[in-house]
């Protein structure tokens, strides 16, 4: 399993870079102290006088209607607040005057303030009197130096003439470790923001995360298909006749990625695969094994392919849908000897019919799986007789019989045309076979299908093997890399395999 593949070290750089986004800025908002601040924002300007140049005309009565004055008045609420996270006091503020703030009103000239305090915090009302510096003056108005508690604020409803609604209004003013800045204000009219800024933010960056992830992950659809290297040469791929559709398949496609190379699939046995490599010590040769080599071989290099499902197989007239891993050991082990010994999980009585074991040869990976996993022993040590012939007829006599077949596919073939047969082969080999069908084991169906939940015990890892590591300019490092790594794992799942790449994988090829 390669887990330094751009993909993947981008995946975690995205997942890294959100969650420390996300928690930054929630620490930041409360660990981190911000300068002193206060923000300012004009939430109301509107015209109130019938002159069209103020922005707008009105039907007006009573004083506005009585006071010439008001023909091009305006109205201005202004808000001011500590927006900061520290307090505010009348010694923070700079102005060597004994006001602390300064409002302008550009090209509008103030004829009435009013302030209005919110009820929650009444005395900072007492800072307003011309002695601490409220006053105004032509288009300018003086405000005092009012301390603020965090998130506190107070309000100007300011009455203008002359101007234009929406000329400038600018706060000034100076604060020790701190600064007055404008707010954008949410007008009357206007809904407010289902996300903060911050908020927003975090989202914006976590989908540009993901956007980026998924166009690697949907290029990488077209671009990993292309295998390591694509080295030259030829290879000879030997060993799992179980595993051996998939292997042609895998080196009909690398093949076409890589013309000047050539893949040679030749079956012959996990067991004997192992032996022929060892023993030619090839640097051209990779053997796939059902499950891991025997000991013994210590220059053989292992690298974990898939996971493999097997399955026990019954020729249609026995009418079995599964039966318990007790009655199958009691099968192989000759302790019955028909089928009407037996009664199924189904709760259904067999047919009389005597029972035929059509096996695989010794060496094969998918008998040894059997035996290790099923039987928990060896199959020619039990109370059985192996014959060679597997259609001859049955002595009720004599013990149950057993044949010894070279590959998968002559088991299938031998299982559908003997009545009374059962065997064993790989899931994907077995399917839609006609004269025969699967057998779930205590219950339990052969299937690939949430495989990390599932007890299913009749499973391995298929293995490749080379002699020693090759190097990575070879053609058994760039097909291992292929059929690992990149696009050679859409070949094995289509063939009913599971990649040990495969995230629901990864703990069954680590741990079996």
């Amino acid at each position: 399993m390669e887990w330094f593949s751009g993909e993947n070290v981008f995946a975690i750089l995205a997942m890294v870079l959100g969650v420390l986004t996300s928690a930054g800025q929630v620490w930041y908002e409360r660990r981190v102290p911000h300068s002193k601040r206060i923000g300012y924002r004009v939430q109301m300007d509107t015209a109130i006088g019938n002159d069209a140049h103020s922005g707008q005309t009105n039907v007006r009565l009573g004083l506005f209607d009585d006071d010439p004055d008001m023909a091009d008045a305006t109205l201005v609420l202004l808000r001011l607040e500590n927006d900061g996270s520290q307090p505010i006091s009348v010694g923070d503020y700079t102005s060597p005057n004994v006001h602390g703030l300064t409002v302008r009103f550009t090209d509008r000239r103030i004829k009435a303030v009013a302030v209005t305090i919110p009820s929650d915090y009444p005395d900072l009302m007492d800072n307003f009197t011309p002695a601490r510096g409220f006053r105004r003056s032509g288009s300018q108005l003086t405000v005092p130096k009012v301390p603020l508690n965090k998130g506190e604020h107070f309000k100007l409803l300011v009455l203008l003439t002359g101007g234009r609604v929406g000329d400038e209004v600018k706060v000034s003013g100076g604060l020790s470790g701190g600064r007055v800045a404008v707010n954008r204000a949410i007008k009357p009219d206007e809904a407010p923001p289902k996300f903060s800024r911050p908020a927003r933010l975090i989202t914006l960056l976590l989908t540009v995360c993901l956007i980026a992830l998924s166009t690697i992950i949907i290029v990488r659809g077209d671009a990993d298909t292309t295998p390591l290297g694509c080295e030259t040469g030829t290879l000879t791929v030997t060993g799992s006749t179980a595993f051996a559709p998939v292997a042609r398949k895998l080196a009909t496609s690398y093949e076409e990625d890589c013309p000047d190379s050539t893949i040679e699939v030749d079956p012959n046995g996990s067991l004997e695969g192992i032996r022929d490599l060892a023993n030619s010590a090839s640097k051209a040769v990779v053997t796939l094994s059902d499950g891991p080599k025997p000991v013994g071989f210590p220059d053989l290099e292992e690298h974990r392919v898939a996971v493999s499902v097997f399955a026990l197989v019954v020729h249609d007239d026995v009418p079995f849908k599964g039966l318990s891993t007790t009655d199958v050991r009691n099968i192989y082990r000759g302790n019955v000897k028909n089928w009407n010994q037996i009664t199924g999980t189904d709760g259904e009585r067999g047919p009389d019919l005597p029972i035929k074991l059509i096996s695989r040869a010794d060496g094969s990976g998918t008998r040894d799986i059997f035996e290790r996993k099923i039987l928990s022993g060896d199959e020619e040590k039990q109370k059985v007789r192996t014959v060679d012939d597997c259609r001859r007829p049955v002595d009720p006599a004599q013990p149950t019989f057993r044949c010894e077949l070279d590959t998968t596919e002559q088991v299938l073939k031998t299982v559908k045309e003997v009545p009374g047969s059962i065997g064993y082969s790989e899931l994907r080999s077995s399917t839609g076979v006609n004269g025969l069908h699967r057998l779930s084991l205590d219950g339990l169906p052969p299937s690939v299908d949430d495989i990390a939940e599932s007890d299913y015990p009749y499973r391995e890892i298929e293995y490749g093997y080379t002699y020693n590591r090759p190097a990575p300019d070879t053609l058994a490092s760039s097909f291992l890399n292929y059929v690992i790594r990149t696009g050679g794992q859409d070949v094995v799942r289509n063939e009913g395999h599971l990649p040990c790449g495969d995230p629901e994988v990864l703990q069954i090829c680590a741990d079996e």
